[in-house]
């Protein structure tokens, strides 16, 4: 069914487009209820989801896992610094335009006729980091009983990834109707065009030249990597939640690199530290707001302590929809000097934008997992693993 995800998410969304007039407003609520109620299982799932993906691989990796999640850590800091610091020439040039914008004004958004949540019984980063100390204690004590529970969990996995790749389609359709019916797409192309496009060339050119390279420069399969990333980022891009969009992350770099081991180490660590659409979203709504309210822009170095400490507060963003900008408020506030109405302003620019973002952040955090595969020290985990 994955081979076929991305010409069933199309097809919903233009069907969706061609349709949407004529669904009557309970089917839309009752669509986007069922919706909400999908990511509510999947949200409740995902920690379990997480922690047998990082026992499994830790625990079969033996030795050798301490020095990896180490190495990707800081590879994962890089990337967000290297990208932040990117971002601030976009943001640069934009900021000599003539810019006027104004705070979207409240609409009438589309309801759900129920709320079905679970609790969240634990965080996201608490089953990763009870996964990794888990599997680096059974493989160094218990290596035997540790590749037991791996086996077992490695069936849990698939059937776990089989059944949210099942329930995708109807976990999306609810989103776009939403969209649609909120006229959010119709508020980006037309009213904020010229930022809009300024930051999704930015990202992606970005991302795609990270494919690229990591392909050799090979056009044929930097097309095809980006295709089997494409359900996962348009699963992002209509639930803005890259954690919800995981299990299609995990299986589309899967694909990509071959190597089970990697993907399944870097996924969960990623889907909330690594994300380059917020890397190159939020500074660059930064440079237009400032100019928007006569703030000068930053010098270089007070730019670069904004950016050191824009990197650290990405281990505390929760990818949930506009998770990414609020733990980024006090930042802007105390390092570049935003007012409480800027801060207001450069929330509902992000959370318009946020479709875009999350999709960006998926595909970056392929991008990321593709070229961590092309390093000799993760290029060997797939042996590691299986031996």
């Amino acid at each position: 069914m994955f081979r076929k995800m991305p010409i069933i998410l199309l097809a919903i969304i233009l069907l969706i487009l061609s349709v949407d007039r004529f669904i009557p407003i309970y089917l839309k609520q009752f669509a986007y209820s069922l919706s909400l109620s999908v990511k509510s299982i999947i949200i409740f799932m995902l920690p379990i989801l997480i922690f047998m993906l990082l026992f499994k691989t830790i625990s079969q990796l033996s030795r050798t896992a301490t020095k990896m999640i180490f190495f990707l850590l800081a590879a994962l800091c890089f990337s967000n610094f290297l990208s932040t610091m990117m971002s601030s020439q976009i943001g640069s040039i934009l900021y000599q335009f003539d810019l006027c914008i104004k705070i979207p004004t409240d609409q009438t958004a589309l309801m759900p006729i129920w709320y079905f949540t679970l609790p969240k019984w634990i965080a996201n980063d608490h089953a990763m980091f009870a996964g990794i100390f888990s599997g680096i204690f059974f493989s160094l004590f218990k290596p035997m009983l540790g590749l037991k529970i791996s086996l077992y969990f490695e069936k849990a996995i698939q059937r776990m990834l089989n059944l949210l790749t099942f329930v995708i389609p109807i976990f999306i359709s609810g989103f776009i109707i939403k969209l649609i019916h909120d006229q959010l797409l119709h508020t980006i192309i037309y009213d904020y065009s010229l930022i809009f496009i300024l930051v999704a060339i930015s990202q992606f050119i970005y991302i795609a030249c990270i494919y690229l390279v990591s392909n050799r420069f090979c056009l044929s399969s930097f097309v095809h990597t980006l295709k089997n990333m494409l359900p996962a980022a348009l699963t992002g891009f209509s639930s803005m939640s890259s954690a919800a969009a995981m299990p299609l992350t995990i299986i589309g770099t899967e694909k990509n690199t071959k190597n089970p081991s990697l993907t399944r180490l870097s996924t969960p660590i990623t889907v909330n530290t690594h994300l380059i659409g917020d890397c190159f979203a939020i500074p660059i709504f930064a440079f237009a707001v400032m100019k928007n309210f006569g703030i000068p822009e930053p010098t270089f170095f007070a730019y670069l302590v904004f950016a050191l400490y824009f990197v650290m507060a990405k281990f505390s963003v929760a990818a949930i929809p506009g998770g990414g900008i609020i733990v980024m408020l006090p930042i802007l506030e105390s390092q570049l000097g935003f007012t409480t109405e800027m801060s207001s302003l450069i929330t509902a620019l992000y959370i318009l934008f946020d479709p875009v973002i999350t999709c960006a952040n998926i595909l970056g955090n392929g991008g990321f997992a593709l070229a961590l595969n092309k390093l000799p020290v993760f290029a060997n985990l797939e042996k590691t693993g299986n031996n």
